[in-house]
């Protein structure tokens, strides 16, 4: 398995390639700022076009790991549609895909600060979701002992930037899921000011690859916090 595997609280977990995040003994996979509508949200505040294939890329992935982990349960860190217009115009096709995908499992939406309730899709919405000593939220806690997260989309560089896992012994910072979300170069300010000396770096994509957090290299911010993640 292309994954990274570490401990968090008692828990293990497996940080995926893909981007996802897998608690095999909880049969749970995590996925973060998956921004469905992107492209079209875009458009609509006469934006820069973006081809409109995000949805159906981010729906291939993301099934493509729920069948791979045999999830039981789906849990979904915010910022999972890029507005509230955006739940409510998926295409047909799209609309039944992500119906099938809920159809038999325990699937929950938390409320991220693009998504703060989108009520015309099935399953549990929660503004944060607490299970077996972990806490699951859209953006990280400062506070936080035993926490994963997403919103921040944090990236960092070895040869090419590329999206990227924070992790240390209190929390988890998602990258995230969805097709052009852009990020947040992972040693911004806000970010160093979240995690812990211990922290690492997971870098994603055809092999993961793990460095201190405090070595990362950050090239251009990929688009503008304000856009991708705010």
């Amino acid at each position: 398995m292309n994954a990274y595997s570490f401990s968090l609280g008692n828990a293990i977990f497996h940080a995926l390639g893909s981007g996802a995040l897998h608690w095999p003994v909880e049969r749970m996979l995590i996925v973060s700022d998956l921004h469905f509508g992107k492209p079209d949200r875009i458009a609509r505040r006469g934006g820069t076009l973006l081809p409109p294939y995000a949805n159906h890329d981010t729906l291939l992935r993301l099934e493509a790991e729920i069948e791979n982990v045999n999830a039981k349960t789906v849990v979904c860190l915010g910022d999972s549609f890029d507005d509230l217009q955006a739940s409510e115009d998926l295409i047909e096709d799209e609309r039944l895909w992500l119906i099938r995908l809920m159809a038999g499992r325990q699937w929950v939406w938390i409320s991220g600060n693009h998504d703060p309730s989108p009520a015309t899709i099935g399953g549990t919405h929660l503004a944060h979701l607490s299970r077996n000593g972990v806490s699951f939220r859209h953006i990280a806690s400062t506070t936080a002992r035993v926490e994963i997260s997403g919103h921040y989309h944090p990236k960092a560089r070895l040869i090419q930037q590329r999206p990227c896992f924070l992790i240390d012994s209190a929390r988890v910072i998602m990258p995230a899921f969805g097709t052009y979300t852009g990020g947040l170069a992972a040693d911004a300010p806000v970010l160093r000011a979240l995690m812990l000396p211990n922290a690492r770096a997971v870098l994603t994509g055809a092999k993961v690859v793990v460095m201190p957090f405090r070595g990362v290299r950050s090239g251009p911010i990929a688009q503008s916090l304000s856009d991708s993640s705010g």
